[in-house]
């Protein structure tokens, strides 16, 4: 395999998670009696640009189809960070109802709704049709293709250019990365902002977060290799954010090379030398992650193991991507965890990919009242301890296992 970003024949291993189903791919029950696929989980770093990445073991047309299962506003926390950005960043760069603001990777209308609100035109483009249609309906236009140099030389053709581009954990979605960023070049007015926000590669080896680790995400970035990717088409960083989402994660904020009414903000500087400080633009940087991973997996099994010997009941919560990384990883199964509880509908009353086990709404969680609830989605933690709070009336506790194993 090559780097997908400069082609270098990539040699180092960041971490080999063997192999695993896709993350997303639920199943019915009458699918747990048939063959399930599974991929290699093996992702490399590129010792010349510092890309960390996997190969594109899944496709990602297989990945990002009718039957695609996420949906953003099933998070109220993200949500409040959507209403939020919006409000910020129509002030910032005076959009108004002669704006346009194009999403990539739109999902459910999650965050153009509040664009609409104010009056901001809007177009959305997401390649997963189940979710374009919800935000179809919200009467948010969108256009349900994948992005790239041809879908944007299309969108020009018809006189579509953005003020304001912006995609929120879509970086790392896509397999040819260098098209992707390709086509935003094309898509932005002379005068355009980009804004991209994705998890931190810094955050993930530092505090261990290998469960975001999975088939939908091919690129796991910096900001130094994100300005590199930038600059190669055409495109400058002039600021980046570092936010509390996703684990902890950066908002880049980029324009037209060319475009020199705007001045570079003195945080790009620094969180640059911060990476560089701890080492990111370094092959040794990398070098220990599997052992941080591995103890993490004897930690849950330990845990796990222990509770069933002593007749206690687990379950789960949030039947995220990431949990299920985890649980293949760690070779949970329906025997050690009973169900898990989504919000989502359409992943309940099915299974979860690899360990098979059930997901139902969180009504069952209150009928069975299990001892140890393991919340999955550790990003979203504080949302989901005040939602289920009355475990404690049952003398429940919450577990989480990233950063670090935790009972509470």
């Amino acid at each position: 395999m090559n780097c997908r970003f400069c082609n270098t024949p990539l040699t180092n291993t960041f971490i080999d998670l063997i192999n695993a189903p896709a993350s997303n791919s639920f199943l019915t029950a009458a699918q747990l009696n048939e063959p399930e696929a599974y991929y290699p989980l093996k992702v490399y770093t590129c010792h010349k640009c510092f890309l960390v990445q996997l190969d594109e073991y899944k496709k990602s047309d297989d990945i990002f189809n009718s039957e695609y299962v996420y949906f953003s506003s099933f998070s109220t926390s993200w949500l409040a960070h959507c209403k939020q950005y919006v409000d910020k960043v129509s002030a910032k760069f005076s959009l108004n109802e002669d704006s346009l603001v194009v999403e990539l990777a739109s999902n459910d209308g999650y965050l153009l709704q509040y664009f609409k609100e104010i009056n901001v035109p809007v177009l959305g483009i997401e390649p997963t049709a189940n979710t374009a249609a919800v935000a179809i309906a919200k009467g948010i236009e969108t256009v349900t293709d994948f992005f790239g140099v041809r879908l944007a030389e299309t969108l020009v053709a018809k006189g579509i250019k953005a003020d304001l581009l912006l995609g929120n954990n879509v970086l790392a979605h896509v397999p040819d990365i260098v098209d992707f960023v390709a086509g935003m070049k094309i898509l932005l007015k002379d005068s355009g902002v980009i804004t991209m926000e994705f998890p931190h590669l810094l955050q993930l080896v530092e505090n261990s977060q290998f469960d975001t680790i999975y088939h939908e995400h091919f690129s796991y970035l910096s900001c130094y290799t994100v300005k590199q990717i930038f600059e190669s088409q055409g495109l400058e960083l002039f600021d980046v954010e570092e936010l509390p989402t996703h684990g902890g994660s950066l908002r880049i904020y980029a324009k037209h090379q060319q475009n020199t009414a705007i001045e570079i903000n003195e945080r790009l500087t620094y969180l640059l030398e911060k990476e560089s400080l701890f080492g990111i633009d370094t092959v040794e940087y990398y070098n220990n992650f599997s052992i941080k991973v591995e103890r993490i997996k004897l930690d849950l099994l330990d845990f796990l193991v222990t509770q069933k010997k002593a007749g206690k009941k687990v379950a789960a919560y949030g039947a995220a991507a990431k949990g299920n990384t985890m649980l293949n990883y760690c070779g949970v199964k329906n025997d050690l965890i009973d169900f898990v509880v989504d919000a989502n509908p359409s992943k309940q009353n099915k299974f979860l990919p690899g360990s098979h086990i059930p997901v139902f709404s969180e009504d069952v969680l209150k009928a069975e009242k299990p001892d140890f609830v393991i919340i999955l989605p550790w990003n979203i933690k504080e949302e989901i301890k005040q939602q289920l709070s009355y475990i404690s009336e049952w003398q429940g506790k919450f577990v989480t296992m990233i950063p670090q194993f935790e009972v509470f």
